[in-house]
């Protein structure tokens, strides 16, 4: 309760109200078993949906991917954290496959571990740590205890039961996502408020898709390098949105900004009149209006401007000969 109250205050007075609810930071280990002599690991920790740390599985360092990566944390707390991590990560993905390994004999196996924490403005925060066997959940850390997961079965109850032994270290994680993560997190976002705050206009023009049959055509409105993520856009006849847009899964640019499409099956005869309108928050109430009547496709511009000019050529030359 007093984490709870502690990070409702925090996020009220550094204005963390503009940041999208839930505020998540996850952090993802994924371990794939081939022997025992040999194992791959693989982790990252998350801002929502923006990676901002690596890890080096060898010697068990953080990877700072942004400026503002390390939050308020000082070297020695990321240290500490660092020591932590490598020790109780790989331990217990060790005692897992042991005990997979004893039930049964698979030449490779993928185990998946995320854990973390969520925060809504006036609410306790949510710390969570949850484990996948070969793409299935398998089971969750609820408090100090391991809970099997409801289509685990009888191997992941056994598999609870083993690790709810660990009383010392069940303690040491519930603090770690309870307590610690909540801290880092608020940290992190006054790090990089700037960056996370800023706004940055969407680009949009308009394509033709393959044609979806005789006296068809596919409009697609195309919005790119934009942020924040919120955006939108659909196709409308006037005023009226038209319910046949099909929107596209909203993807990321390398840059951190942001990519959609959205198209819209009509037939050719019914495309007079019909816009794509883009809205987001950074255009300020000024939408993106795209009219399809206005977009050429570029097969078209070409032979718009280069048939006039081989036949501007061809009479020149004709010319030049009479004389």
């Amino acid at each position: 309760s007093h984490v709870s109250s502690w990070v409702t205050v925090w996020m009220k007075r550094k204005g963390t109200r503009d940041f999208q609810e839930p505020i998540t930071f996850r952090i993802i280990l994924t371990s794939s078993f081939y022997n025992r002599a040999r194992t791959q690991n693989q982790g990252s920790a998350w801002l929502g949906q923006l990676q901002t740390h690596g890890w080096d599985s060898k010697t068990g360092a953080f990877i700072f991917l942004r400026p503002w990566s390390r939050g308020n944390f000082s070297n020695e707390k990321f240290m500490e954290l660092e020591k932590l991590f490598y020790s109780y990560s790989i331990r217990f993905l060790q005692v897992f496959q042991d005990h997979v390994s004893q039930c049964s004999p698979v030449e490779a196996f993928p185990v998946q571990l995320e854990g973390g924490c969520e925060l809504h403005l006036g609410e306790a925060s949510v710390g969570f740590v949850e484990i996948a066997y070969q793409g299935s959940d398998l089971m969750s850390f609820q408090n100090t205890s391991w809970w099997p997961s409801p289509k685990g079965g009888r191997r992941t109850e056994e598999v609870c039961t083993l690790f709810n032994r660990f009383y010392v270290i069940n303690e040491i994680i519930h603090t770690l996502f309870s307590d610690t993560c909540p801290q880092f997190l608020l940290g992190l976002l006054d790090a990089g408020k700037a960056y996370l705050k800023r706004q940055v206009r969407p680009e949009a023009w308009l394509s033709s898709g393959s044609s979806p049959g005789p006296g068809r055509l596919l409009l697609v409105c195309h919005v790119s390098g934009f942020y924040p993520k919120p955006v939108w856009v659909t196709w409308m006849r006037g005023e009226q949105e038209h319910q046949g847009t099909r929107r596209g899964e909203v993807l990321p640019h390398a840059d951190g900004t942001w990519y959609l499409q959205t198209s819209l099956d009509v037939e050719a005869r019914e495309a007079a009149g019909l816009s794509c309108r883009v809205r987001h928050s950074s255009l300020e109430g000024q939408d993106i209006v795209l009219y399809w009547e206005q977009h050429r496709p570029v097969g078209l511009v070409f032979l718009a401007v280069i048939v006039p000019l081989v036949l501007l050529a061809g009479l020149a030359f004709w010319l030049w000969k009479r004389w």
